[in-house]
């Protein structure tokens, strides 16, 4: 081989290989780097830097006379903040069971729990949280918040201003074990005025249309345990609420200790306020996390 040639082959070999130690040296020096970066990030957490905070299950708990579509436009604010929601279906037909059921939706959501309830959703999460490991806040909306031994009913009747009441209408249904309950209806034609005056008579026909009745057992029967002795509470009272009168939410935020806050609004202020409930929520959420 001519020696110009041997020349530039040797050249051009030389050239190659230390490319490849070059390429070869980059990439051990970067994989050798990553661990003290990773050191670094943990050194970092372990002394109060950044950190993710998993955000509370926010449950929800209907009352009387209405459905879990009357948190739809509360949901839809909260999971925008980012937060996990479970509307739970309240079956309103007596307390005990209808506390058994919310407590198994407790038991089913893993982690810590700010609970929510309105009107007599309040009575029902006062007895389901009783004792439970993962609710860290109540959240009472236009709810009833009995002590053990009251029930929905006297606690209604507490103080005058209940116009609800007056126009309920009773019709019977079977019982699973034979005989015969009674459910309660809000008179469609006296819907908007005493449980939704706030809100716009069109969706306040159709709330009339789709509520669930309460059976009187549910409103009658006797508390046992009160969850707000043990667990931190929070209240919205709504000012013009013809179901709950406005002497009784102030009794009941005051006796709880709640941190409270007054809204002018109905009975139905999950509805006509939803920006007004989710911020209480919010605050509740915040506070316990």
């Amino acid at each position: 081989m001519h020696r110009s040639t041997l020349s530039r082959l040797v050249l051009a070999a030389a050239t190659t290989l230390g490319a490849i130690a070059g390429v070869v040296a980059f990439t051990v020096s970067s994989s050798t780097a990553v661990p003290t970066s990773t050191a670094s990030l943990n050194i970092q957490l372990a002394h109060g830097g950044p950190k993710v905070v998993k955000k509370p299950t926010v449950v929800l708990v209907h009352g009387a006379f209405a459905d879990s579509s009357s948190w739809n436009d509360v949901i839809a604010r909260l999971q925008r903040d980012g937060y996990p929601v479970l509307a739970a279906s309240n079956p309103l037909r007596d307390l005990a069971s209808d506390a058994a059921y919310v407590r198994s939706v407790l038991d089913s959501v893993g982690g810590p729990i700010v609970l929510a309830g309105h009107s007599y959703g309040g009575t029902v999460l006062s007895s389901a949280a009783a004792g439970h490991p993962n609710v860290k806040a109540l959240v009472y909306l236009a709810a009833l918040a009995p002590d053990r031994g009251e029930s929905t009913a006297e606690l209604l009747s507490m103080f005058p201003g209940n116009t609800l009441g007056q126009n309920l209408k009773a019709v019977p249904y079977p019982l699973p074990g034979g005989g015969t309950g009674t459910d309660l209806y809000v008179d469609p034609a006296a819907f908007h005025k005493h449980f939704a005056a706030d809100v716009p008579a069109k969706v306040a026909r159709l709330m009339a249309a789709t509520q669930r009745p309460a059976a009187t057992a549910a409103l009658e029967t006797k508390a046992t345990v009160a969850a707000w002795r043990t667990i931190p509470s929070w209240a919205l009272i709504a000012t013009e609420d013809r179901a709950i009168p406005l002497a009784t939410q102030r009794f009941m935020a005051r006796r709880a200790g709640s941190h409270t806050v007054e809204v002018k609004a109905s009975h139905a202020v999950t509805v006509s306020q939803p920006d007004r409930v989710a911020k209480l929520i919010t605050q509740a959420a915040r506070a316990v996390s």
